[in-house]
């Protein structure tokens, strides 16, 4: 820890909960008024760092259904777990085993299941390997040595798996590379290089027949986001029906304009489906393919592609940003429908989309596509904003049938459980277009807010930048709410969800619409009564965090702000970052070095001597993505210019804290340093 010019006040244990909280609403006069900030809360820092599972990326093999669980209880560790009728849930690796990737540093697409055999990428050892059988040893099919491996697929048969590859052996930036690693008995290998070429790939995906494969391709200075290639080439197999080469490869979109196309997918017939914001909003797409072009390779070079076509869409943005490998927003059906995540008005709803554009909402509240099961069932993450997420199993009319895995035991009556409110506010001058947040109140079973107090509020900036505010129930927002504080999670221009117009109005202009639109966001509040003026906090991690220093130095709203590994110096993150963001400043600041004196001015460094509120910086001693020193930098500016300031390093993590004792510590500081600031004694 370095540079503390607060007071600490020494941090409160836990408050014990003496009965349960009757789950019937009590009224809300029979609550006893205590100091917002003060609230014994049922939401325990025991509960946010150590008990609670991160849930992610669904799949099923027949009727079996697997998932990832991140475990800070195991020092960050992620687990492959197994659900079937038979045996239940249960975990398919060896402990040692740690199912996660660092490709374009944020990994996702670390595993792939067919028949039975597991592969997945292992983060320690960063090689390929396989269990063939189940409950049997993990075998070695690729070695790390220098070399990752994401978006892991098997092919039809399960000879052979797909991934994407990066290559760290040499000096400068890694090299992707689509590669084709056999599963079997065979010595271990590298496997065989099918493609490479372009900056950075991503999504193979086979046609049903084996004879074709599909992927995405960009090159710098774009993210997936701004401009990507849809490409398809013949699959080329040995004697043994092994994957060995592509030929004949064409780009099926993306050439002839500008378009972030996404996520490609083969349905049963043979379509070849994918999402793309050529209309204004990413949505799916029907991909024209010639069969006399697909079958005949002499043809193939001459043959013209119609491109895409649209498909009867519900309203809404239907895909994500590809920060990480594995996203699914929409999953092909037999007779031709179509489930879809649409996001309306920052809310995701879960449709199934037929053939002529009829639609049935999924009775669910997906984060990821529900994916099917061989029974007619789907398995998927349920996150709704008032549970915890859970890996259940159910059906499009009736919704979730059976748990299989909650992220963690715990049950909080109605009155515990603050409900995003939607909140749109003018961001420039006439009133349009408007902005959009997720408003929380303070909520709790046993306290209320006292007459004559307005509750302070933290406000949420999101990472990325290019990402946005989701309304599933979330630590970020309860553990505060829960304790007397409101919440607003601000979805700032740049956001997606909301289409590429409001996208791209970060375009050239991160450090400035950002900034704007959550002060906007904040007076719009001021202006309705409902928090105290002069308690409003801002927290943001990484891209959020940069954001939030900015802001302190914009406005005299904010009483302290709180940067999780935040960006502080523009220039040197454009000169140190990892290369999936090396050249991501281009589109959000300018080109570098062309546009060098615009990285210095938007440079929280550059503006720290007109910071005045207090500020807490919480920072991985590990972090690729965000080296250390930035927040060493920061800490000493705001030194020279006498601001209070705590900066804490944690040894062991990275871009994101894993460890169940980062966790602890860092929620437990926040707390009390918003007590220093706000005058309150925190209670755990």
């Amino acid at each position: 820890m370095r540079y503390c010019f607060l007071v600490k006040e020494p941090l409160m244990p836990d408050a014990p909960i003496s009965a349960e909280v009757s789950s019937v609403a009590k009224k809300e006069s029979s609550k006893q008024p205590l100091p917002c900030g003060t609230w014994p809360s049922r939401v325990t820092v025991d509960l946010v760092a150590g008990k609670t599972r991160t849930l992610s990326e669904v799949s099923v093999d027949g009727t079996v259904v697997y998932w990832l669980e991140r475990r800070p209880s195991e020092k960050g560790r992620t687990v492959l777990m197994r659900w079937c009728e038979v045996s239940g849930s249960q975990e398919v690796l060896p402990p040692e085993c740690d199912v996660a990737t660092r490709v374009h540093e944020y990994g996702g697409g670390a595993y792939a299941v067919r028949n039975g055999q597991v592969v997945f990428s292992d983060k320690r050892t960063g090689g390929l390997w396989g269990q063939l059988a189940e409950d049997a040893t993990p075998v070695c099919l690729a070695p790390g040595e220098g070399l990752r491996y994401a978006d892991l697929r098997f092919d039809q048969a399960g000879h052979t798996v797909l991934a994407v590859r990066e290559d760290h052996r040499t000096q400068g930036e890694p090299k992707a590379a689509l590669v084709a690693v056999p599963v079997g008995s065979d010595p271990v290998g590298k496997g065989a290089v099918l493609y490479t070429g372009p900056d950075f790939l991503s999504s193979p995906a086979l046609s049903p027949d084996g004879a074709f494969l599909a992927w995405i391709e960009w090159d710098h200075p774009n993210m997936p986001w701004d401009a990507t290639r849809l490409c398809l080439a013949r699959v080329v197999r040995d004697t043994e029906g092994q994957i060995r080469a592509l030929e004949d490869r064409r780009v099926l979109a993306g050439e002839a304009q500008a378009e972030s196309i996404l996520e490609p997918r083969w349905a049963d017939d043979g379509r070849l489906l994918v999402i793309s914001d050529r209309s204004g909003s990413w949505t799916v797409w029907r991909v024209e393919l010639p069969a006399q072009s697909l079958h005949n390779s002499a043809q193939q070079a001459d043959a013209p592609l119609s491109g895409l076509t649209s498909l009867p869409m519900p309203e809404g943005e239907i895909g994500q940003p590809a920060w990480v490998f594995g996203q699914r927003s929409y999953q092909p059906l037999p007779q031709g429908s179509i489930l879809v995540l649409a996001v309306r008005e920052g809310v995701t709803h879960c449709l199934c989309v037929s053939r002529e554009g009829t639609v049935t909402p999924f009775a669910a509240h997906p984060e990821q596509c529900p994916v099917p099961l061989a029974n007619g069932h789907f398995a998927w993450l349920e996150a709704p904003s008032d549970a915890l997420p859970t890996v259940v199993v159910g059906t499009v009319q009736n919704g979730v049938q059976q748990v299989l895995q909650h992220s963690a035991a715990l049950t909080l009556s109605s009155d515990d459980i603050s409900r995003p409110e939607t909140i749109r506010f003018p961001v420039e001058e006439g009133g349009e277009p408007l902005g959009h947040a997720f408003f929380y109140p303070p909520a709790n079973s046993a306290a209320r807010v006292p007459e004559g107090e307005r509750p302070p509020m933290i406000v949420l900036v999101h990472g990325g930048p290019t990402a946005r505010a989701q309304e599933g129930l979330s630590f970020k927002v309860q553990w505060w709410t829960s304790r007397g504080f409101a919440v607003l999670d601000v979805n700032y221009g740049g956001s997606t969800g909301f289409g590429r117009q409001w996208r791209e109005r970060l375009k050239g202009a991160w450090g400035v619409v950002d900034v704007a639109d959550c002060i906007a966001a904040c007076q719009h509040m001021v202006k309705t009564g409902r928090i105290d003026p002069a308690r409003i906090a801002i927290r943001g991690s990484s891209a959020g965090g940069m954001t939030v220093l900015v802001a302190l130095a914009s406005s005299s709203l904010f009483a302290a702000g709180v940067s999780l590994y935040g960006v502080t110096d523009l220039r040197a993150l454009a000169q140190e970052t990892h290369k999936f963001e090396a050249r991501y400043l281009d589109g959000l600041i300018g080109p570098w070095p062309e546009a060098e004196s615009v990285y210095l001015a938007r440079s929280p460094l550059s503006v720290a001597a007109r910071i005045r509120a207090p500020v807490l910086l919480l920072q991985g001693a590990e972090d690729q993505v965000v080296p250390p020193a930035q927040a060493y930098a920061m800490a000493d500016a705001l030194k020279a210019a006498g601001t209070p300031c705590i900066l804490h390093e944690f040894p062991g993590e990275g871009h994101g804290f894993r460890q169940e004792s980062t966790i602890r510590k860092a929620w437990k500081e926040e707390l009390a340093f918003y007590g220093q600031v706000f005058g309150f004694q925190p209670q755990g």
